[in-house]
């Protein structure tokens, strides 16, 4: 599916291609990807949209059915249902994002995409562990008399 997203995938040639049944592709699929087979496509094309319309300047209609919708008007609805704007608005924001960067010094644009690991992963770990198995204090001390 992610190497053909824009190709229909209905869940019986999922199944077929997988040498299952359809309830047992369908379920197994849920398991492991926590959500349907229909919603994992559809996130893929949504991405795949979004890197098109972010990256060229094809048309949205050349981008919808790159993406494997059959109608413009089913792309646009789902895109914004998805991302909360049109696919226009979408390009539209995103170049003007580009631009504004085209200011800012690369070594500040690296800095500001570079992961926070101000602590190894291992100390962070370790000082998570402890923290959840250090007692709790219960505030003052229980008297005995």
């Amino acid at each position: 599916m992610d190497a053909a997203s824009h190709e229909e995938w209905p869940v019986a040639r999922l199944a077929r291609v997988s040498h299952v049944s359809e309830a047992h592709f369908a379920r197994s699929f849920k398991d492991a990807f926590g959500v349907p087979p229909h919603r994992y496509l559809l996130t893929r094309r949504i991405e795949r949209a979004t890197a098109l319309l972010r990256e060229t300047d094809l048309p949205i209609i050349d981008i919808a059915f790159q993406t494997g919708w059959k109608s413009l008007g089913t792309f646009g609805r789902t895109f914004r249902d998805v991302t909360n704007e049109s696919p226009s608005e979408f390009r539209a924001r995103q170049r003007a994002a580009m631009h504004a960067l085209e200011w800012v010094p690369a070594c500040f644009l690296s800095a500001a995409h570079r992961p926070d690991l101000t602590i190894a992963v291992s100390e962070k770990r370790r000082r998570e562990a402890e923290a959840i198995n250090a007692p709790t204090q219960t505030g003052s001390p229980e008297h005995t008399g």
